[in-house]
């Protein structure tokens, strides 16, 4: 008698469902140490989300380059990868740059959103004087015109009050610091508060003021909900 073959009854292989990614941002800084790392925090916190870990793509890179270079970068980024679809946004400070300069990331934003061929959308997110200024929002509102050696004095002094030692634009916890010690929720209101009182004023003249409030306020939708409710 031939004994039947014994069938091969193998347990199907489970297929993981991924998410598609809905939502792709793609944010370009001036500076390669201080908004990079702030942004990431966003990116890290975002990755720890059930829901929208596998939703929301970010790509941070500090540009190292003032004003209308940070807007060039992310043009020639959109065209060297043929991005067909994503939000640009360009991260960058007034300091001490040409206020023509300044000026102008808007006005080539603009222009650039007029462009209806494909779904990337450029949106700025400028500080005048710099990025503390929004930092500082989250402790205090602050109106006056001063130099922007104030805004890190003042950082020093909070921090200090924290357990650090000082503010260090390298600080690795910068996200974590303001998220738990600030009042993001706050700071947005201020800073949009700040931005009403400076309308119908160029971006240059409108100091201090700061729109990083606005990417911000994007990125804060996809955080995990307990630190969403920080911000939102």
């Amino acid at each position: 008698m031939v004994q039947a073959r014994k069938q091969n009854h193998k347990k199907p292989r489970k297929t993981e469902f991924m998410e598609p990614i809905l939502y792709k941002y793609y944010i370009f800084c001036e500076g390669e140490c201080t908004e990079p790392l702030y942004f990431t925090g966003f990116q890290e916190a975002i990755m720890t989300d059930p829901i929208y870990k596998n939703m929301v793509q970010i790509k941070v890179e500090g540009v190292g380059a003032e004003t209308l270079r940070v807007i060039y970068a992310a043009e020639n980024y959109v065209k060297e990868h043929q991005l067909s679809m994503g939000d640009i946004w360009c991260v960058y400070d007034k300091d001490s740059f040409p206020s023509q300069n300044f000026n102008a990331v808007s006005e080539r934003v603009e222009n650039l959103n007029k462009d209806k061929t494909n779904n990337v959308t450029y949106h700025v997110a400028w500080s005048n004087q710099c990025i503390e200024y929004w930092f500082i929002l989250h402790f205090d509102f602050y109106d006056s015109d001063n130099d922007r050696k104030y805004y890190r004095e003042y950082l020093h002094k909070k921090f200090k009050e924290l357990g650090w030692t000082q503010y260090k634009k390298n600080n690795k916890e910068l996200f974590n610091i303001l998220t738990e010690h600030g009042d993001p929720k706050l700071a947005i209101k201020r800073a949009n508060q700040r931005l009403e009182s400076c309308n119908g004023m160029t971006d240059t003249n409108s100091v201090p003021a700061t729109k990083v409030n606005f990417l911000v306020s994007e990125l804060a939708k996809y955080l995990p909900e307990k630190i969403r409710a920080r911000y939102i």
